[in-house]
């Protein structure tokens, strides 16, 4: 790995909230993700399940994590299985994991190789009176591909059809959606290389550049700071490509005059971070450019300071939208009739504003989190309004990452990352 991993003794806190959190008699089954094929012999980089990352930080292929806290032996009670290497994978593939190193990096005393999971998991079925299965509850997902999770579970249905089974994810969720120390740590460091990236292109940005090769500047700044490179899919919109809220095909020259959205970040340790910043092409930005931008700043701002222990994910959101609601109104954009025509399914703002201002993040850009309950101390959000305007052939999108505090205003990851417009201007012209 090029990352510096957490400690063992993190992800053995992980294990031990979880554990406390189920049922009694309970064995619970963590799968890694499959390799994806892509055609013939050629497959998608690993990416490694983040819970079983979240809970032992292997970040190898076909492992297996078990959680049996009521196991008649200690040595039973957490157990990890790996693919062992051999000549040929050592020669073609390179070594995996060894016992040793797994015990180091986990903590988890009790490995064995792949090879011995039926046999040991057929002795821990007489003990347990359910399994605990980790289905993706992810309020976004909307994922067919059959995964290594989903066809354990069928399988494992099939062979114990008498025991009980219950989900792992709500716990997951809970879980979390709370960072420790460290995770922030980490995602600081991804903030910091996202950081580097932004700066670098700042210098570049120029006239009659394609958006690809921006993306081109980023990922080799991410990558020679020790990132495998976007933390997801990076969106480089100029001119009225920002208006595509999702425009990720960067293929576009950027031209004089316009504005280029940025929605690009890194990546580290499989923790994200998510930055979004929006630029002139030419170095300046005009009086309109900028009094849109002054407007998302503005919200982004008062946005982060509703960012406090309790509260309500739906109820901040319909705060913002009324501070978003009197800028659209400043600018110009909405007059008192699109107030007075309003409903509460179809708030005036929803025309320039379409998109929320805030989701959680960590171990995935949108990161777990039972959003029903209250914020707490230690949860990571990002900030994102926008203000987006097709008739006039551009969008502003500004985003930062914070941590919830036990007290006061956020902390903001990406505090140091320019987004004033003097400064903006100032780098982009020196």
């Amino acid at each position: 790995m090029r990352y510096q991993p957490l400690s063992s003794s993190f992800y053995k806190n992980a294990r031990n909230k979880f554990g406390k959190l189920l049922a009694q008699k309970s064995l619970a089954i963590f799968n890694s993700n499959d390799i994806y094929p892509i055609g013939a012999d050629s497959t998608m980089p690993f990416q490694q399940h983040r819970d079983i990352f979240y809970l032992c930080g292997v970040d190898q292929e076909e492992s297996i994590l078990l959680l049996f806290p009521d196991a008649v032996e200690a040595k039973h009670r957490e157990i990890l299985f790996l693919r062992e290497t051999n000549d040929h994978i050592a020669v073609w593939e390179g070594a995996k994991l060894s016992k040793k190193q797994a015990v180091q990096l986990t903590g988890i005393e009790t490995i064995y190789w792949l090879s011995e999971f039926n046999r040991v998991f057929q002795e821990l079925s007489t003990q347990c009176e359910r399994f605990y299965f980790n289905t993706n509850e992810h309020y976004r997902q909307a994922v067919e591909t059959q995964t290594r999770e989903d066809r354990f579970i069928k399988w494992c249905k099939k062979q114990y059809p008498a025991h009980g089974v219950a989900k792992s994810n709500p716990i997951l969720q809970q879980l979390r959606s709370v960072k420790d120390e460290e995770e922030i740590a980490q995602i600081q460091q991804a903030c910091d290389i996202t950081e580097k990236g932004f700066r670098r292109v700042l210098s570049f940005i120029k006239p009659k550049v394609w958006e690809y090769e921006i993306e081109a500047e980023l990922i080799h700044e991410f990558i020679r700071n020790r990132s495998r490179g976007f933390a997801y899919t990076p969106i480089i919109a100029a001119g009225n490509n920002a208006n595509v809220l999702h425009y990720t095909e960067n293929n576009q020259q950027c031209k004089a005059g316009d504005l280029v959205l940025m929605d690009v970040a890194a990546e580290y340790g499989n923790y994200a971070s998510d930055l979004t910043r929006t630029v002139p092409v030419s170095g300046r930005f005009n009086d309109r450019q900028k009094a849109v931008y002054q407007s998302v700043l503005h919200v982004k701002k008062e946005a982060t300071k509703l960012l406090i222990p309790g509260t309500i994910w739906k109820e901040y959101h319909i705060e913002v939208g009324k501070i978003m609601t009197a800028e659209l109104l400043k600018l110009g954009l909405l007059d008192k009739a699109d107030i007075q025509n309003e409903s509460t399914e179809n708030p005036a703002y929803k025309k320039y504003f379409m998109h929320g201002t805030s989701h959680q993040m960590g171990l995935d850009t949108h990161d777990y989190g039972l959003l029903h309950l209250p914020m707490e101390a230690n949860m990571v959000f990002t900030v994102e309004p926008g203000i987006y305007i097709p008739d006039e052939g551009f969008g502003v999108r500004l985003e930062d990452d914070v941590v919830i505090q036990k007290t006061g205003t956020p902390i903001n990851l990406m505090e140091s990352i320019p987004i004033e417009i003097e400064e903006i201007e100032t780098l982009m012209n020196n």
